[in-house]
């Protein structure tokens, strides 16, 4: 059955009463959600504005040669951004009109036991970009304590730890914690991203137009292979779409909440990535933490440069990097939301992102969304399939937490399509996350259909008996 507004409310407490997982992961109700559009917007600029973003920019530059020129690398990243925001303005409405976060709505489509895998999926990605960016950070905190201390004191790892237990101690207050920390952020973002690019534009113009304006690039596999790469970092943040969603005050129509998501990060992500390849033209190095600096020669803006990439950091890994395995340790230990959010930190203290991120290239970073997003490709498909065409965007919330409902163990077309997604996903690693989504959403529509004819999963769609 569909959720009434009327009767929303009354779902909710029916809800507290049939299921074990902690209050965090209950459904919101009208009254608890406290993320206005403006700050929604200003949660998604301050997201896009990040440095990992601006090391994908600077992806298309390897060995001080450009595999894209500047034009190529716009149209990529434009072309991402469309089917970004379409994605996120469908993948969000479960989590907008019933206030479900996205451990709970796996179970429609992977049951309760089988959603274990797919929401480590989207956690394990998650506490390795925590540890990549806040490796970045760390490096750039380092560069202030070497101009600050007159070199006297060099320790990256040191300048990690510290501000990787700074965040464990901010991201305890929640979600309410990313609106303030978002809203100031993402407004510092744009004067300094503008700054950047005019230091870039006035004093290195001839570095960047023959490295990469210049650059012949290519409109084959490179093009569409940056797409999937742009694609795939955004692809762990809008399969869990209802996990931001939730968090939005309602009266919100569809089209609004699309144009929420479309404008800021157009805005953001776009000028991060062009900035980012012309930072890498200019210096041959794609690490902006370490990029940064070299452009700068006044010590004073260095060390204020530094700090607004340490200031990025933190804003990009409380939406996108904290929230999202907060929820999977939650729901697979049972753990209270504080005890879970600091397990997440202290294991992406643990994810070695050095090895990911070098000074020359940033192919290791490439490679690790390609593989992982092969996976999510198809999580996302499957959620889409299920609740758009099977279920007809009609949802009993009770069942969904019913610990002994209709969900309870694995739905065996919601594994096996995953599986059968990513495995022709790998078969062309650089188009991985379109792969796996066309292969996962057509297996999973046939496998319902056609195949475990009294599975419980069928319940509320349209191959119900």
């Amino acid at each position: 059955m569909s959720i009434a507004k009327d009767s929303y409310d009354t779902e909710v407490t029916q809800v507290g009463q049939i299921t074990g997982l902690d209050e965090s992961l209950h459904p919101k109700s009208d009254k608890d959600r406290t993320v206005k559009p403006r700050d929604y917007v200003f949660m998604w600029i301050g997201d896009g504005v990040n440095i990992g973003n601006m090391t994908l920019g600077a992806s298309v530059i390897v060995a001080g040669i450009a595999t894209l020129n500047i034009f190529q690398t716009m149209l990529a990243a434009l072309i991402s951004i469309a089917i970004i925001s379409t994605i996120f303005a469908l993948n969000d409405r479960v989590g907008y009109r019933t206030g479900i976060p996205y451990v709970v709505q796996l179970r429609m489509t992977f049951g309760i036991k089988g959603k274990v895998i797919s929401s480590l999926l989207r956690g394990i990605p998650a506490i390795v970009w925590y540890g990549i960016q806040s490796w970045i950070g760390g490096t750039a905190l380092n560069e202030i304590a070497k101009i600050v201390t007159n070199g006297s004191f060099d320790n990256i790892f040191i300048c990690f730890v510290a501000l990787q237990l700074f965040q464990i101690v901010l991201s305890q207050f929640g979600f309410h914690a990313i609106k303030w920390v978002e809203t100031i952020a993402s407004v510092v973002f744009m004067i300094g991203l503008i700054y950047v690019l005019w230091i870039l534009v006035t004093q290195y113009s001839t570095e960047i137009t023959q490295t990469l304006i210049q650059a012949e690039g290519s409109w084959g596999l490179p093009f569409f292979g940056l797409i999937m790469v742009f694609l795939g970092n955004y692809a762990g943040i809008f399969v869990s779409a209802a996990d931001y969603s939730r968090e939005l005050t309602t009266g919100l129509s569809d089209k609004k909440r699309g144009l929420l998501y479309f404008l800021p990060i157009t805005v953001s992500y776009g000028f991060v990535i062009l900035i980012g390849a012309m930072l890498a033209a200019a210096t041959g190095v794609t690490n902006p933490a370490m990029a940064l600096p070299m452009i700068i020669e006044n010590p004073y803006l260095s060390v204020g440069v530094s700090a607004f990439i340490v200031i990025t950091v933190i804003a990009t890994n409380m939406v996108a990097n904290i929230i999202p395995p907060t929820y999977v340790i939650t729901l697979l230990t049972k753990l209270k939301y504080r005890a879970s959010v600091t397990i997440a930190g202290l294991l992406a203290l643990g994810a070695f992102p050095w090895l990911l991120i070098q000074e020359s290239s940033a192919k290791g970073l490439n490679l690790f969304v390609l593989i992982y997003s092969a996976f999510l490709g198809p999580v996302v498909a499957i959620l889409l399939v299920d609740y758009y065409i099977l279920r007809k965007q009609k949802l009993d919330i009770n069942d969904v937490y019913d610990e002994k409902g209709p969900y309870t163990g694995y739905n065996p077309a919601g594994l096996l399509a995953m599986f059968i997604g990513a495995a022709a996903a790998f078969i062309e690693v650089d188009l991985a996350w379109i792969i796996g989504l066309v292969v996962a959403g057509t297996a999973y529509y046939l496998l319902s259909k056609y195949a475990f004819k009294d599975s419980s999963f069928k319940k509320g769609t349209i191959f119900e008996k």
